[in-house]
């Protein structure tokens, strides 16, 4: 990653943004969050108390559902939430609900999310997706798959995933919506025979013996954009201070988990009641890279979750945002295209972040795209969204 020189920050100490006019004017922080393993920053920087080392408090608020989390955003009840990326960007346009300004100010993390098949499916002899293509094309019987939130990263990463297979997502399948620690008890009972959601509910599946997991998202694209630190735009707008600060603390809480020696210990804390809930092993084996598929594969990911990378996770890029938007227009939640790039700059909150990342010491690209390969060959980087989006055969 090409990096700007980060020695002689433009901004005072960070001692500076808590006091005088750099105070954050909002102290304490609602921040939603939602029981997934990738929500591990926002608790770090809570519970080890990044978040006072710059003058503010996060009160963490664990969600029901990604919809709860929306309208919560939207109506103030909380002031910032770790979200879908695609979820930011459709309420922003007004994709299927209310339209709303928002912010990305950071990105969360990168990979970790998976796809799962039911343990029926393989009785039927579907360990992977060209077998679930011949199993749909023989038979007429409606096969059910879910994700988490329709314009959210899970939706993109399911219907990319089947339609690299041959699977068409709309007309197919059929596709329903689940809060993700709902997938588990569905597959159970036989109400979903697939779904994509974030850790450590794939591992779940395993640990449960429901399903295996026949796609990890870095499979789909290696390092690619998922959760982040959302916001609408007028609490951005009205408490830049706040705002910073709660990025600081964030990216401090990032850069202790990438540290693989404190992964254990933040599985144990993420772990509890408060907030995922879920036995420390089934979060823990994945979020030290130890991957295994309920198939008799092992492996250790080296795509597996990323908190920082030293700024290459957190940096919001201008072209992830305007991925989304591209599938967005490809599953016909847009209707046209829109401005891909005007959107991506009102949404990605650029040099908040960067004024942040001076003061922690993050590296920070000098551009704001990348260019990154797909899983069937696709390269993106931003240039050509309107042609890239129009050049998929399996579309709606």
């Amino acid at each position: 990653m090409k990096q700007t020189d980060t020695t002689d920050p433009v901004l005072p100490m960070a001692s500076a943004w808590i006091s005088g006019s750099d105070a954050p004017e909002l102290k304490e922080i609602r921040v939603g969050f939602m029981p997934l393993t990738d929500c591990a920053s926002l608790i770090i920087a809570h519970v080890m108390k990044y978040d006072e080392k710059y003058g503010i408090k996060i009160i963490p608020s664990r969600e029901v559902s990604w919809a709860n989390v929306r309208d919560k955003l939207i109506n103030g009840e909380l002031h910032a939430a770790h979200v879908l990326y695609g979820l930011i960007y459709g309420v922003h346009l007004g994709i299927g609900g209310q339209k709303k300004d928002m912010s990305v100010l950071m990105n969360l993390n990168n990979n970790g999310q998976g796809i799962t098949l039911s343990n029926q499916l393989k009785k039927r002899g579907v360990t992977g997706g060209a077998a679930l293509k011949n199993l749909l094309d023989s038979e007429r019987r409606d096969y059910t798959f879910a994700q988490t939130f329709p314009t959210g990263t899970h939706a993109m990463w399911l219907y990319y995933w089947l339609a690299c297979n041959g699977i068409h997502p709309l007309n197919d399948v059929s596709i329903i919506t689940l809060p993700p620690p709902q997938m588990v008890s569905n597959m159970r009972m036989d109400s979903v025979d697939g779904f994509c959601a974030g850790e450590p509910w794939n591992n779940c599946a395993i640990y449960e013996k429901a399903g295996f997991t026949v796609a990890t998202t870095q499979d789909i694209w290696p390092d690619h954009p998922e959760k982040v630190l959302g916001c609408t735009a007028e609490f951005a707008k009205k408490y830049p201070n706040s705002a910073r600060a709660l990025i600081m603390a964030v990216l401090e809480a990032s850069k202790y988990i990438d540290d693989m020696a404190n992964r254990r210990k933040v599985s144990e804390i993420i772990a509890g009641k408060a907030y995922i809930d879920c036995p420390v092993e089934v979060i823990d084996q994945r979020m030290e890279g130890k991957y295994e598929d309920g198939l008799g594969r092992k492996w250790n990911d080296a795509h597996c979750l990323k908190f920082c990378g030293d700024g290459a996770v957190n940096f919001p890029y201008l072209s992830d945002g305007m991925w989304f938007l591209t599938q967005h227009r490809r599953w016909g939640l847009l209707k046209q295209d829109p401005d891909y790039l005007a959107v991506a700059k009102e949404i990605n909150q650029i040099e908040l972040y960067k004024q942040a990342a001076s003061q922690v010491k993050i590296a920070v690209p000098e551009d704001v795209m990348r260019t990154s390969r797909l899983m069937d060959g696709t390269i993106w980087n931003g240039h050509d969204p309107q042609g890239y989006a129009a050049s998929f055969e399996i579309r709606a």
